[in-house]
């Protein structure tokens, strides 16, 4: 049985993971102040494209591909061994619904080289540092981006993280009280007033 959402764009997203001396460190880049996401920070990743899609109708394979793709494009890093983490379904109230899957991947040793046209800056920063610059009001989030981080946080290493992954959980997304909190089965997170706060359901 298919459903709306099945006919939605598809897009696949990166959050690559690199070692650090406590925990590790999530690579996020700030988008420029124009087009998807104006000003954002968000992980490296886009839509699927023709070239992404193979005979059949796996749709995750496709965003994994894209992933892929989008992020030696964006930020010059080939990697692989991604592992699914979430689909995020967005809400019928947005004017551009794409259906987008979260991938984990360790980061290979190589550095990260912004696209000068699609990248405005790169940041290493852990869960929990990420978090704590959007409280402040220092750097903008999505929804999807924020409840990544708040759920990676829990984590004190790579290995812990990626053995938290293994199949995408889904997030269909509600807007409550005029976009001051978004909900999912998971939980709701409250976004009224900085900083946010994840009440687990």
């Amino acid at each position: 049985m298919t459903t709306p959402d099945d006919d939605l764009p598809l897009a696949g997203t990166v959050v690559l993971l690199r070692p650090a001396d406590h925990g590790f460190r999530v690579l996020l880049m700030r988008r420029p102040d124009r087009g998807s996401f104006p000003g954002a920070w968000v992980f490296p990743g886009g839509k699927v494209e023709p070239g992404d899609r193979r005979d059949g109708d796996d749709r995750v394979e496709d965003a994994r591909r894209a992933a892929i793709r989008e992020t030696a494009e964006e930020v010059g890093l080939v990697i692989d061994g991604l592992v699914p983490l979430s689909e995020w379904r967005p809400p019928v109230e947005v004017p551009v619904r794409i259906r987008t899957w979260f991938f984990l991947a360790e980061a290979p040793e190589a550095e990260a080289v912004p696209a000068e046209a699609e990248v405005a800056e790169l940041a290493w920063v852990t869960p929990a540092e990420a978090l704590a610059r959007h409280a402040t009001g220092e750097w903008t989030l999505f929804p999807p981006t924020w409840v990544t981080l708040h759920r990676l946080s829990v984590h004190d290493r790579v290995a812990a993280a990626l053995a938290s992954a293994g199949s995408a959980e889904l997030f269909q997304t509600r807007v409550l009280d005029d976009g001051r909190a978004f909900a999912w089965e998971q939980g709701r997170l409250h976004a009224a007033a900085l900083p946010w706060r994840f009440e687990p359901a």
